[in-house]
């Protein structure tokens, strides 16, 4: 039985070889092309075809995949480099010009009924991380910044990275956070992969490692469905250098996906997930499609595609918006 595909190809320097080397791929192994769209953005191109196939979405990746990995560079020249991501928690790699990519995307996240798109915040949805804006205040955000990129590469537990990096904030006065706020910047396109899914009636969601007292007025700004991260304690107008509650870690982002879609009365396999690091690798595998977005080697490991290119709304283009 044939099944519906969408195979999305992109990249800032994509190439007239990738994208005939996508297609006859896609052909070889007996899938039919019903369709030939475009999936452009600002900064980047793109190409999207509607395809039929008799098999898995992960039969037709492995067919695109041998076909790049075969070609160390393109016509014109330019050099290959690696692509990661594979689902069924295996690792693929392709060879691309530049951040080129291309993702097989099955039915259910393109098709009709409402999807939920959830995001990790920081390096995702935004360009900083947090908790190093914060540690700026207090002179360490250089030590803060070392922590971090071990915790996203997986090498430490969240949690305990976690309270280590707000220790740091011990005696900062709470304006500090509004400060911070100004200075987060939106990752490109961001807003224009909110406002595509909401405007087609879908949910958006960002869960975060990071802070609500800054989420908080991301999420309004966006106008977004779900939004959760951990809460900074604040005693008598000072930073205490603790957080209260539960912590979100990796697991608490799988738990908020779940729970959010379940809300919603949208099924698992409708739901999109995109982060950076190793604490998103849950939610992504238990995504119903997940996407690393410039991501650290253990996310890439798990996800359905990558996104080496700095623009976030190329997702979009995975759900046909």
């Amino acid at each position: 039985m044939d099944r519906d595909y969408r195979v999305v190809s992109y990249g800032t320097a994509l190439t007239g070889s990738r994208l005939f080397r996508v297609r006859s791929a896609v052909t070889a192994v007996g899938g039919v092309i019903t369709g030939i769209g475009d999936a452009s953005g600002i900064g980047y191109t793109g190409q999207a075809l509607s395809v039929t196939y008799g098999g898995t979405a992960d039969g037709l990746r492995a067919a695109v995949t041998g076909a790049l990995q075969h070609q160390p560079t393109d016509s014109d020249g330019t050099s290959a480099g690696t692509e990661g991501g594979a689902r069924g928690h295996s690792r693929t790699t392709l060879s691309v010009p530049c951040d080129a990519g291309t993702a097989v995307v099955p039915a259910p996240v393109f098709g009709p009924g409402r999807k939920l798109l959830i995001m990790d915040v920081d390096s995702t949805l935004i360009k900083q991380e947090v908790i190093e804006l914060l540690a700026a205040y207090a002179g360490k955000e250089i030590d803060v910044a070392e922590v971090t990129e071990r915790a996203m590469r997986g090498e430490l537990d969240f949690a305990e990275s976690l309270h280590a990096r707000v220790a740091t904030l011990a005696g900062l006065p709470a304006s500090v956070i509004d400060a911070a706020g100004r200075s987060i910047e939106l990752s490109e396109g961001a807003e224009v992969l909110v406002d595509a899914f909401l405007n087609a009636g879908h949910h958006v969601a960002a869960v975060s490692g990071g802070f609500t007292q800054l989420l908080r007025p991301l999420a309004r700004r966006l106008k977004l469905t779900y939004a959760g991260a951990n809460l900074l304690e604040i005693v008598d107008g000072t930073l205490t250098g603790r957080v209260t509650g539960p912590v979100v870690d990796r697991a608490a982002k799988e738990r908020a996906l779940r729970q959010w879609a379940a809300n919603a009365g949208i099924p698992l396999e409708r739901t999109i997930a995109v982060g950076d690091g190793a604490n998103d690798i849950d939610m992504v595998s238990a995504s119903g499609f997940g996407v690393a977005f410039r991501a650290k080697p253990a996310l890439r490991e798990v996800a359905s595609a990558t996104v080496d290119m700095p623009f976030l709304d190329v997702v979009r283009h995975f759900a046909g918006l």
